[in-house]
Formats: structure tokens, C-alpha cells, sequence
């Protein structure tokens, strides 16, 4: 049975309606007693960011092999300035 009142923001819930008007909460987000989104069951220890980046989009967090780029940017910009501070 849904709740009066949202418990995440406070909206009236109208009496047959599947999903708060409010922030959209149901009954497998948010309402029933079986969900649980304050403690997803990760402790920050169990969290492993590579491992999440590689099953979220397949790759690695940082593209490698762009350094180099960086640092050329950075000394013709230094070359350009020079080049036009003292012409």
C-alpha cells in the first residue's frame, strides 16, 4: 500500500497512484519496505573504480598516450608567447 506522504520529499501521494507526483519514488525505489537506497550493500573498501569504469564503458578511466600532446600544446604555446614578446 502506498504511503500518504512521500518519504523522500514530503509530496501528498494521490490514493492510486504507482509513483510519487513529487520525485517519481515507487515501490521498488524507494517506498516499500524491501528497498533500501541508503546502504546498497558497497562499502566504500569493496568499491573498485577501474573495475566500474571497464564494466561501465568498456575501457580505462584515463586515455593513455595523450601526454605527449599535453606537453607539446604547452611548449609551442611557450614558444608562440616568446616569439611575440620579443618581436
Amino acid at each position: 500500500m502506498p504511503p500518504e506522504v512521500c518519504p523522500h520529499c514530503g509530496a501528498d501521494w494521490p490514493p492510486h497512484a504507482n509513483a510519487c507526483p513529487g520525485c517519481g519514488a515507487d515501490e521498488t525505489t524507494g517506498w516499500s519496505e524491501a528497498a533500501h537506497a541508503d546502504n546498497p550493500g558497497i562499502s566504500a573498501d569493496d568499491f573498485d573504480y577501474e573495475e566500474f569504469v571497464k564494466d561501465e564503458f568498456g575501457g580505462r578511466a584515463k586515455p593513455r598516450g595523450l601526454r605527449w600532446l599535453w606537453w607539446l600544446t604547452a611548449l609551442l604555446l611557450v614558444l608562440l608567447l616568446l616569439f611575440l614578446w620579443f618581436r
